[in-house]
């Protein structure tokens, strides 16, 4: 597997993995019944999980265009320096992207952001030039 397909591998894990907390931390708060079901009056979420919600969306969104980009480079044979250092900006942008983003640091926060965003950019330049 390349290092591209393996951080796409791993991007898609985080993204199916990044629910988990939210979801414990609901159940926690409303008990199992009432994370499952539709309770008149809900208990807010903690902030951290309603964070770590908007971190999951965030990736979710990120996650298409990332796959996209790696996806063609594959198909096309496309493996450079650019493209690894791309995907491995990316995947690690997201780790710290989710963790900064479920503790509140929001400088820190949009700085990963961009190294991920700029780990795109570089594997569509790898790509077009």
């Amino acid at each position: 597997m390349s290092t591209e397909l393996l951080y796409l591998t791993l991007s898609a894990g985080l993204t199916a993995i990044l629910w988990v907390p939210y979801i414990l931390e609901r159940i926690t708060g409303q008990g199992l019944m009432g994370a499952m079901g539709y309770p008149q009056n809900p208990v807010e979420p903690a902030a951290w999980a309603k964070r770590l919600q908007r971190a999951h969306a965030n990736m979710v969104e990120n996650l298409a265009p990332f796959a996209a980009l790696v996806l063609i480079a594959h198909v096309l044979g496309v493996s450079s320096d650019l493209t690894v250092w791309g995907s491995t900006l990316f995947f690690w942008g997201r780790i710290v992207h989710a963790v900064v983003y479920a503790l509140g640091v929001p400088v820190v926060r949009t700085l990963a952001f961009a190294v991920s965003w700029t780990g795109m950019l570089l594997i569509f330049v790898a790509l077009v030039f």
